[in-house]
């Protein structure tokens, strides 16, 4: 028996496992589960993280941990169990997993941050006041019965609340975390945007009060997160309000998690540990025997598929509060739009007059286009010549504010020729239009008007957020155009029409969820009219005015949506009838690339033993080249992630090939791009 402990550290690294150190006795009475250590790791020292003790190790040559950095635990057991599975389902290290676990002021090694004195907890937004309390619906009742009864057994649940816009969503919300805070235990209510955090915050703190309630979003200042961070850890907010981030908020005792707008791809994590909210929530949730609501008028397939197979205990709220009725949606083919200096116009004729009539009436409008800029397309009409990026094989988008030109995935920038570089004549052309040419076209067609747009250009720091938000709110703006940010639950009632400026954006997309997302954010976009004492109206421009997301985006109906849209996926077995897991390999140098995802491939197929796994690849990703890297994918699918990722790790570990290609693996992916 040896006279040293011995602990296992996780390190932030892409290994699979743990690494053995052993403790020096000074350092003994210190260690225990969760805490940060620093450790020689090759010839550097860097932190990890205890996630096992013992008495003995099998490996010889075992170093010294050199210092604990914590006092007390960093990590709770919960949440080490979470970053386990995490690491486990999402195909990364543990350590890779507990990093994004860790709030940014602890990243390097740091144990406390000194605030400065006017650190506000809730900064950039007016909280006064105290929100009326309002007389629940007989479905808003029942929803809150089914799921009050299971917080008070404190039982683990997964309800998928299905309400139509304007439903009263949030008063489930609120009633289910009341019946947390009798039990004296805390909340996490998760929103799909960061721009949606003030109005979030305003109805939380006028029904909780300020104190009670805590923000989290990847925006805050290492000040501010610390603060928030340390409010939640000593139990004193009880209401986490926040962004992705806030799932590995340090709650005491969770007792509810709830996810508004659930079918949101914002919640799916592009950066390793690749995950996705819902499910790593609903882990959390399961560990800590907490219940979780899932709320959506579009629910994802995935969800709904899964409370009808009674995974998930299903609820709906099939009618507006106070007998409000649904926006009328009107349809605006633009291939019957008269042309002007042989364009289609921005905004059709239709949509402009419902804009004037809503500015005579003092009303607001939104006005909505899913892709930002002023020109999508820059091309020479006389030899065909593209502007692209030189990194990537996509066409640069023009940028009016700045007049440049701009890669969406690299962020090249570039000027804008004046003459064609291919065949130096004078016939560069800008075509499409992104949310700058719709704000710019506002200006022209109604020079009176107050106009703001709100999309990630626009919105350089946080504080932009608040300030477009309670200027809306207080009647200061009377037209707001942006992107998919506005489709996501922000609730104005003097908002009577929104505009759609072109539902084809999404649909065009070459992706197999391409016709969800449409109709998705065509009928989210819809809801947000209508929610005052006025009737709303919706008009809905389109090139592609028969296909079934728009058509049924017109009527609200969710679901004859779904059911034609699971028969589609359902023929090539696709999600939610199957998982996927995209295999994604990059190089500078292309033959290398193809070399080596062909020969990957073979490997994938010939270890297959079972055939339980369908391997499809190697070929070239939609988007074939990114800042610079030539990129080859393969897709797996199968009924069990777990088995994909064995097959894979075996594969990885048998597998020799050139440094210069690097690999990503992304579980569950919402793109493949």
């Amino acid at each position: 028996m040896s006279d040293k402990n011995y602990v296992q550290v996780a390190v932030n690294l892409p290994l699979k496992d743990v690494f053995d150190y052993s403790v020096p006795r000074a350092l003994a009475h210190k260690i225990a589960l969760g805490k940060r250590v620093w450790a020689p790791f090759r010839n550097n020292t860097i932190i990890g993280y205890i996630v096992g003790i013992a008495e003995e190790s099998s490996i010889s040559g075992v170093k010294d941990i050199k210092d604990v950095i914590d006092e007390e635990a960093l990590l709770s057991k919960d949440m080490l169990e979470l970053t386990r599975w995490m690491g486990q389902y999402y195909f990364c290290s543990w350590g890779e997993a507990i990093e994004a676990a860790v709030s940014g002021p602890f990243k390097k090694g740091k144990t406390t941050i000194n605030l400065r004195k006017n650190t506000e907890l809730l900064p950039g937004i007016n909280l006064e006041g105290k929100i009326s309390e309002k007389i629940l619906s007989a479905h808003q009742d029942k929803a809150l019965l089914e799921v009050n009864a299971f917080i008070k057994k404190q039982e683990h649940a997964v309800f998928l609340l299905h309400g139509i816009t304007a439903s009263g969503k949030t008063e489930v919300y609120f009633g289910a975390i009341e019946e947390v805070l009798k039990q004296d235990k805390q909340s996490i209510v998760f929103v799909p945007e960061i721009a949606l955090t003030p109005q979030v915050l305003l109805w939380f703190t006028e029904k909780f009060g300020k104190d009670n309630v805590a923000l989290i979003h990847s925006r805050l200042t290492n000040s501010e997160k610390f603060a928030q961070w340390q409010n939640i850890k000593s139990g004193k907010a009880k209401i986490i309000v926040g962004a992705r981030s806030a799932l590995f908020s340090p709650c005491k005792d969770l007792g509810l998690i709830v996810i508004d707008e659930e079918h949101e791809h914002t919640y799916k994590q592009e950066d390793v540990p690749k995950y996705h909210l819902i499910d790593a929530a609903i882990k959390r949730a399961q560990i800590c025997r907490a219940v979780v609501i899932l709320g959506s008028a579009t629910p994802s397939l995935e969800s709904m598929y899964k409370a009808q197979r009674k995974d998930f205990e299903f609820i709906e709220l099939p009618e507006r509060i106070k007998g409000k009725n649904l926006p009328q949606v009107q349809i605006v083919d633009m291939r019957n739009q008269r042309r002007i200096n042989r364009r289609l116009p921005v905004i059709s004729k239709t949509l402009e007059d419902a804009v004037i009539k809503c500015l005579k009436n003092k009303e607001q409008v939104i006005l909505f286009l899913n892709r930002r800029g002023f020109s999508t397309f820059v091309h020479c009409a006389k030899c065909g010549y593209v502007v692209s990026c030189p990194r990537c094989n996509v066409g640069l988008v023009y940028h009016f504010s700045t007049k440049e030109l701009l890669c969406h995935h690299c962020s090249y920038r570039g000027r804008a020729p004046e003459l064609c570089p291919e065949c130096n004549k004078d016939y560069i052309r800008f075509y499409g239009a992104g949310t700058e040419k719709v704000e710019s076209e506002l200006y022209r067609l109604f020079p009176a008007a107050r106009i703001r747009r709100m999309d990630s250009d626009a919105l350089k720091d946080k504080e932009g957020y608040f300030e477009i938000f309670d200027k809306f709110r207080s009647g200061e703006i009377d037209i707001l155009v942006g992107t998919q940010m506005l489709a996501k639950g922000l609730d104005f009632p003097n908002v009577t029409l929104v505009g759609v400026v072109s539902a084809d954006v999404t649909l065009n997309i070459p992706d197999f969820r391409s016709s969800e997302r449409t109709f998705s954010l065509l009928t989210q976009v819809a809801g947000r009219a209508g929610r005052g004492k006025s009737l709303g109206k919706v008009i809905i421009q389109t090139h592609t005015p028969e296909h079934y997301a728009v058509k049924c985006a017109l009527t609200h109906d969710y679901n004859t949506f779904y059911a034609q849209e699971m028969a589609f996926r359902k023929q090539l077995n696709l999600p939610p009838y199957t998982h996927i897991v995209n295999v994604v390999l990059r190089s500078k140098d292309e033959s290398k690339v193809i070399l080596a995802s062909e020969e990957f491939t073979v490997l994938l197929r010939g270890s297959n033993r079972e055939k339980e796994i369908d391997i499809v690849g190697a070929s070239p990703m939609p988007v074939p080249k990114v800042r610079g890297f030539f990129r080859w994918g393969i897709i797996l699918k199968g009924e069990n992630v777990f088995k994909i990722n064995e097959l894979l790790k075996a594969c990885f570990l048998s597998w020799k090939h050139s440094s210069k290609v690097k690999i990503s693996v992304d579980v569950d992916p919402l793109m493949v791009t």
